[in-house]
């Protein structure tokens, strides 16, 4: 794999051509294990890695004293949770750093949480997805006792179950003993901000028009941005971004998600699973702040990941600081 490949993505002097063959010999056994347990197509070897090894070695080089924690924001779909692995690993395997991670996803308040906000707030506040359907407290405390773990100490991250739309009993959660070095935080809000008030008053999408007429439940997520959210995201050090061209990619990508989470799920689970228009009515919940993300976040990130229609990387965006 020819080490120059990085370089029509990256900004000039992200990685030298001699540091990226470095970091390929070091990694390419995990790498290509990863490619085979992704099921990713082994041609695509080359471009994967020619945005994953340079990202890893960003990170390294934004590490300091203490445990740094990486956001990663990306539509539904967008591939961010196949990133965050791949980094994961090549921050541990290559660099030597002790990380752990884990997704918003993972702190979605219970089923039976989210039915109590639907009677006494708004019914859909059922559907998890938007703020004010996670449990910020969860985060926030795993995410601060990583952070001052000592050396032995276990801290459990916690699972969620989206076949069964519930948490995993704290019993299935994996256990991360000691400090990690690096903490990967990610999710389709990770680092979102709240819309103002006015941006608040039309609807987006049918969903809204029809079953938020008031507006009441968008104005509850917005509020849910200004308050303990804002709390949770203020914990991270750096933000990456990954730019997904737009609407009708979220929904490809996403029921290409949804194929794959198809084949790992038993038959007597199956059912739980989304069609297409069950899909589209879901997506529409995460719409107006996936919209707004898209259009602000890309001038505050530390680092911008552009990907287009095909799912292929295109250029990256480093923040001058």
């Amino acid at each position: 794999m020819s080490a120059a490949e990085p370089r029509a993505l990256w900004p000039a002097g992200t990685i030298t051509p001699a540091g990226y063959d470095t970091l390929w010999k070091r990694i390419e056994p995990v790498f290509t294990e990863r490619m085979r347990a992704h099921r990713i197509d082994e041609s695509l070897t080359a471009e994967l890695a020619a945005v994953y090894l340079p990202l890893a070695d960003w990170v390294r080089r934004q590490k300091s004293a203490g445990t740094l924690v990486l956001g990663v924001n990306g539509a539904q779909g967008s591939g961010k949770s196949t990133l965050c692995d791949f980094l994961q690993r090549v921050l541990s395997k290559a660099y030597g750093f002790r990380v752990a991670g884990f997704s918003i996803d993972d702190i979605y308040k219970t089923r039976a949480e989210r039915e109590r906000l639907a009677r006494e707030i708004h019914p859909l506040l059922l559907t998890r997805g938007v703020p004010g359907t996670h449990d910020v407290d969860l985060g926030l405390n795993t995410l601060r006792a990583l952070k001052t773990a000592g050396a032995a100490t276990p801290t459990p991250l916690p699972a969620f179950d989206k076949a069964r739309d519930d948490r995993k009993p704290s019993t299935e959660w994996p256990i991360v003993r000691g400090r990690p070095d690096i903490v990967i935080f990610e999710g389709w809000c990770v680092g979102a901000r709240p819309q103002s008030d006015d941006a608040l008053a039309a609807p987006v999408n049918e969903l809204e028009k029809n079953e938020d007429s008031d507006g009441a439940w968008r104005r509850y997520v917005n509020d849910r941005l200004k308050g303990d959210y804002a709390t949770l995201f203020g914990e991270l050090d750096r933000l990456i971004l990954l730019k997904v061209p737009g609407m009708d990619s979220v929904f490809e990508w996403r029921s290409l998600q949804e194929r794959k989470l198809a084949e790992k799920t038993g038959p007597e689970d199956r059912h739980r699973l989304m069609d297409d228009a069950a899909l589209r009515r879901f997506i529409m919940h995460y719409e107006r702040l996936t919209r707004h993300t898209l259009d602000e976040m890309p001038s505050r990130a530390d680092l911008t990941l552009y990907l287009d229609e095909h799912h292929h990387f295109t250029h990256v965006h480093i923040k001058k600081t």
